[in-house]
């Protein structure tokens, strides 16, 4: 029987012996190429890859490999240091794919931190295509303190042949080593950096005079970039993805310049300054061509935006689209997102205050040109805190209404007896009410435009949408949520 190639683990595997992890790697199939780990210490993952370094053992030739042909690794660690990122680097000689993530608890000290010289010791075999190094601020605000430009110059190097580079929290890295990345990797097509605190607008000031043809770029929480930025980086006429979150000096200017991006596919512009009018701009090109749209905590946006977007467009490409936390979106703006008969699969209106029981009803009630009424397709639905849903809104929000849904955003103390009851009488529903985030970031997803994990569905759940629900089971979920209704007070 033939191995497998990919291997996912998404628990610690700590929990082995650290003596004995070696030796229940060492029975893993040779065939494995890819390698995901939710959670494993550096200090592991430096024994575990220390044995395929020859002179680590120079008096036992024989000693075996430990994964020899992986050439994706994927792994989320307590600290990124120079040491694993060494060992990795010199021992994985296949290595086409590596994507590090760090979460830690307090301050690294320098023994177990990433410094410019483990940034020098990356791609040691020539091979490496992408590469992803993200400090995450899970837990506190912690960044890459001992790496700056000299790093990524070291780096840059070695990394010629580079086609997708992920930066996260590099907060001494300036214009100069971003720009060393732009002039050195000639087949660069996605960039991705987050928290970079130091970049302006000189960092894209001359993209156009290299030979780069990006399609994916991610700048979140840069936040001293401005329309400048956004206006060299459309010299790049082939992007397809551009997330541009919590950058909060881009403005109308900025979705000028992104109006002649013709193959764009995503586009997340949350918490800028952008206005209705500003929207028009993407009116009669961009918006024929998007899958995914955000808009979140672009507070200057009022109902208004709605029509801009979408009245008299004709069929989109459009299925996620978020419009959480506007603070002038209303039921009205709702009704005329039911009225464009969008068919979308993922709508997010999180944390608007003038959204109520209207906009369920017309969402349940809405006519998209592939489906006829009560056959909405959203798959996600997401109006957790919004101030105007009332108990009343959970009627619509049972069968024969939004049939296809899967995951719902609610606020609990609406009524939770009557939040139990819609979860029990639709088992393959998920319901959160804590204010979690639901479904994929669209930017995960953006190595897969065209695919959605929503399309899935297991031959009971079609058992349960094609046939007919017993009926005396729906009239007692039915009768547990009138009973909640009856006894919830009015709210004023």
């Amino acid at each position: 029987m033939q191995g497998p190639k990919v291997l996912i683990l998404m628990f610690d595997v700590s929990l082995f012996l650290r003596h004995n992890l070696a030796r229940v790697w060492a029975s893993a199939s040779e065939k494995l190429t890819s390698l995901e780990i939710g959670y494993i210490s550096s200090v592991t993952v430096i024994e575990l890859f220390s044995s395929n370094l020859g002179s680590h053992q120079p008096l036992n030739p024989i000693q075996p490999s430990i994964l020899p042909g992986i050439q994706k690794l994927c792994l989320s660690v307590n600290y990124i240091t120079d040491a694993m990122v060494n060992t990795i680097s010199k021992g994985l000689v296949f290595l086409t794919h590596l994507d590090l993530r760090d979460a830690p608890f307090v301050e690294p000290r320098i023994t177990f931190d990433l410094t410019n010289a483990g940034l020098q010791q990356i791609n040691q075999h020539g091979r490496l295509k992408h590469l992803s190094l993200i400090r995450s601020q899970e837990f506190i605000i912690c960044y890459f303190r001992r790496v700056n430009d000299l790093g990524l110059l070291l780096m840059a190097d070695k990394c010629a042949n580079m086609e997708s580079i992920c930066l996260g929290g590099f907060c001494r890295v300036t214009d100069t080593g971003i720009k060393t990345i732009l002039h050195s990797c000639s087949r660069l097509y996605k960039l991705k950096v987050t928290h970079g605190t130091q970049l302006t607008d000189l960092v894209f000031h001359d993209i156009s005079a290299t030979s780069l043809t990006l399609t994916h770029v991610s700048l979140r929480w840069c936040k001293l970039l401005t329309n400048h930025s956004v206006f060299s980086l459309t010299s790049n006429k082939e992007l397809k993805v551009l997330d541009l979150r919590d950058c909060r000096s881009l403005g109308d200017e900025a979705l000028r310049a992104i109006g002649i991006l013709l193959r764009l596919k995503i586009l997340l512009i949350d918490g800028s300054d952008i206005t209705d009018a500003g929207l028009s701009y993407l009116r009669s090109t961009v918006i024929n061509s998007l899958y995914a749209l955000s808009l979140r905590g672009c507070k200057r946006l009022t109902d208004k935006c709605i029509t801009v977007l979408f009245d008299g467009c004709g069929k989109l490409e459009l299925r996620d689209l978020d419009l959480s936390n506007l603070p002038n979106l209303s039921d009205n703006g709702v009704l005329e997102l039911a009225k464009s008969r969008i068919p979308f699969l993922d709508l997010r209106m999180r944390q608007c205050p003038l959204i109520g029981d209207t906009s369920i009803m017309a969402l349940a009630s809405m006519m998209t040109d592939d489906a006829g009424w009560y056959e909405s397709g959203l798959r996600l639905l997401d109006m957790y805190n919004c101030g105007g849903i009332t108990p009343l809104a959970f009627r619509w929000l049972k069968k024969p209404y939004f049939p296809r849904l899967k995951w719902l955003g609610v606020t609990g103390s609406v009524n939770r007896d009557m939040v139990d009851a819609l979860a029990r009488s639709r088992p393959f529903l998920y319901v959160a009410c804590n204010g979690e985030e639901l479904g994929p970031d669209p930017c995960d997803m953006s190595d897969g435009l065209y695919t959605h994990d929503y399309d899935e569905v297991d031959e009971f759940e079609q058992w349960l949408l094609e046939a007919d629900i017993d009926e005396a089971d729906i009239e007692n979920d039915d009768e547990e949520m009138v009973d909640a209704e009856n006894e919830e007070e009015p709210i004023m």
